[in-house]
């Protein structure tokens, strides 16, 4: 099927033109018009760099997995979906046979497709069609532009599983990107009383500031370590969530953490970073790690449907489809006061 897309053609080009995607409808599949998406982190890369590690754009490739739309049709097995279904879908569909997935862990299956990830194509486009397992339904309350955000929030979530956030918790997330503030919001969520963001950008701090119980420190300009200190009487932050994936801040962690406290490695690091094995071990410190997420959209969307969780105030930029380009290229370059960029493919 011919559709006009957002293509990153190499390195530091865009195009929105007519692309051939070979797609065909399933009898588990459902065909989905897309309404909203969010503009990630991992996009701009490709775009810039053409490569994120060992995937590499070596054709031209439609960008874009954060994503929320309504159901055209479905096939002759889907259940749980019909026409005219508000849903959001999680972009990465693993092999249901390998031993990833057999064990829970689908997210680390190494051959699992996922969108805008080479060769995999993207969803800035007017259709596509998706498994019925991988799509959801959205609550009556959640827009198609909070649906949309369903998918950087469900990176948080799974940090804030893999933290096992305790009621009454103390937090540090370094880093107020879009991925740092879903983590506040999913930590906050998830049991914690304080959660002390840090970055060097101050309207993005003003913002987390008002989602709650969050101390916003400007790294900057404050002393963060005795901030934490002052806050926990000289204990320490139950966790550290690192969500900047700055060298500076991922290497200085152990500084944050209480004795027997959890880190939550989040951001990624462009390369290898110091790890002070020593410093870990004195305070017995427990380090986990997230690559994406495995079930954890039901949630992610339950919440949000109750009300415990608001991603409105993470969405501060909108573009039209057409407008396409010049989004990605506002986005490359966000403003301090802007966190969360989307494109409206379809604003009917």
């Amino acid at each position: 099927m011919r559709q006009t897309a957002l293509v990153v053609e190499e390195a530091g080009r865009l195009a929105l033109r007519e692309m051939e995607v070979e797609e065909s409808l399933g009898p588990g599949d459902a065909r989905i018009r897309l309404h909203t998406v969010g503009i990630c982190g991992s996009d701009i890369h490709y775009y810039l760099h053409g490569r994120i590690g060992p995937f590499v754009v070596r054709e031209p490739m439609v960008l874009g997995h954060e994503a929320a739309g309504t159901v055209l049709e479905v096939g002759d097995q889907v259940t749980s979906l019909k026409p005219g279904d508000r849903v959001c879908m999680e972009p990465g569909i693993p092999d249901p046979a390998s031993r990833a997935s057999r064990e829970g862990r689908y997210n680390l299956d190494p051959a699992v497709r996922f969108w805008a990830t080479p060769p995999v194509h993207g969803v800035l486009r007017p259709t596509v069609i998706h498994p019925e397992a991988f799509t959801f339904k959205l609550p009556e309350t959640v827009s198609f532009a909070e649906g949309a955000m369903v998918e950087p929030l469900a990176v948080g979530m799974h940090a804030a599983t893999k933290a096992a956030i305790r009621p009454g918790d103390s937090a540090v997330v370094l880093g107020a990107g879009p991925i740092g503030m879903v983590t506040t919001l999913a930590a906050l969520a998830g049991g914690c009383a304080l959660v002390i963001l840090s970055d060097l950008q101050q309207p993005k701090l003003d913002l987390a500031a008002t989602l709650g119980p969050v101390v916003a420190v400007n790294a900057a300009r404050d002393d963060l370590p005795a901030v934490v200190r002052r806050l926990t009487d000289g204990w320490g932050a139950d966790i550290v969530f690192e969500c900047s994936g700055s060298a500076k801040a991922a290497s200085g962690v152990f500084d944050l953490i209480c004795p027997g406290g959890r880190v939550v490695y989040v951001g990624m690091p462009p390369a290898p970073i110091a790890f002070d094995v020593i410093a870990a071990q004195v305070k017995e410190a427990r380090i986990e790690t997230v690559f994406r997420y495995a079930h954890v959209y039901p949630r992610a969307l339950a919440l949000m449907g109750s009300g415990k969780i608001n991603v409105k105030p993470l969405i501060t930029d909108t573009f039209a489809f057409a407008d396409s380009i010049a989004a990605f290229e506002f986005a490359a370059a966000l403003p301090p006061a802007s966190v969360k960029a989307q494109i409206l493919v379809d604003a009917g």
